[in-house]
């Protein structure tokens, strides 16, 4: 009899174990939620959701502006607009001036990253691993540019260009850029990291300088290049006023100064917008490309020298 009780109650109360504790954590969570810090990070996440839509409405703005025709565009517009048209993006793309003003953004950007890098890596690698009489007062030289506001050095460095001829010239736009003491200075952060006991390796392996920078020192540094790499394409693809300066001719012109003369030369708002839309579509897919290296080299500048 007693046997048959216990038998009869024990599988009620093992029953009972799951259902208690799905209760209590569902008791927590709710209970969390409420609690101020959850209520804190609900507010937060709110406000980035609100901060994000701000962020992004202009540029839906422009790209649903940008396919509808001149003559049905009307302030304030729909937010789902139905009569669209590629009419303006064909106009763009089928445009000489246009298709020039990206060859030399494209020549602007890319030569200035690949020149970028290999200068500040050499000239991070000797500040990092050699020794030399003025090294530091030298570095902390490079550092104090970055005090000086850009726009400070634009006459001069105009009077230098034009007086070696180089007003409307590739080599005009690209040269000032070539000494950029942020990327000395990220780089030296990251090559004074690397174990000196790798470099002394490579040299009784019989491996020359050339050979160990190139071969050992920035496979190393893939990460932050990859960052510098990305951060100086931005700035270049972005870049205004210096094109604007040095680039006087329609023929030298790049995407920022080109799409800017549109709106001086009245062009219909879809073509400009259009425009503007195409001008900023490489640096979204520039960015998913390194996006990887882009986070984990931000991290490592930052934890290393």
């Amino acid at each position: 009899m007693t046997t048959t009780t216990k038998e009869a109650v024990q599988p009620a109360v093992v029953d009972s174990v799951p259902e208690e504790r799905r209760r209590r954590r569902r008791s927590t969570g709710e209970d969390a939620l409420f609690r101020p810090r959850g209520v804190f990070k609900v507010i937060i996440q709110i406000l980035l959701a609100i901060a994000t839509v701000i962020t992004l409405f202009p540029f839906y703005a422009m790209v649903i502006m940008s396919f509808k025709a001149p003559t049905a565009m009307t302030f304030p517009d729909s937010l789902f607009p139905t009569d669209l048209t590629i009419s303006a993006y064909a106009y763009v793309l089928q445009s000489d001036e246009m298709l020039r003003w990206a060859l030399n953004t494209l020549i602007y950007s890319v030569v200035s990253v690949v020149l970028v890098l290999l200068l500040s890596s050499m000239a991070a690698y000797a500040f990092a691993k050699k020794r030399f009489p003025g090294r530091t007062p030298m570095f902390w030289m490079i550092i104090a540019m970055l005090m000086v506001p850009y726009h400070i050095t634009l006459i001069p460095l105009f009077v230098m260009i034009a007086g070696a001829d180089g007003v409307n010239t590739y080599w005009g736009l690209i040269a000032p850029s070539l000494a950029n003491a942020q990327a000395i200075f990220l780089l030296r952060q990251f090559i004074i990291a690397l174990p000196d006991e790798l470099l002394e390796a490579a040299k009784l392996d019989g491996a020359s300088e050339i050979r160990i920078f190139f071969q050992v020192v920035l496979p190393l540094c893939k990460p932050i290049l990859a960052t510098l790499g990305l951060f100086v394409f931005l700035w270049h693809w972005n870049d205004f006023l210096w094109p604007l300066i040095i680039a006087q001719t329609p023929e030298m012109r790049v995407l920022t100064t080109g799409v800017s003369s549109l709106m001086r030369e009245s062009q219909p708002l879809n073509i400009q917008l259009a425009s503007a839309a195409l001008a900023i579509l490489p640096i979204f897919i520039a960015y998913l490309f390194a996006q990887r290296y882009f986070t984990q080299g931000v991290t490592m500048s930052g934890m290393k020298g």
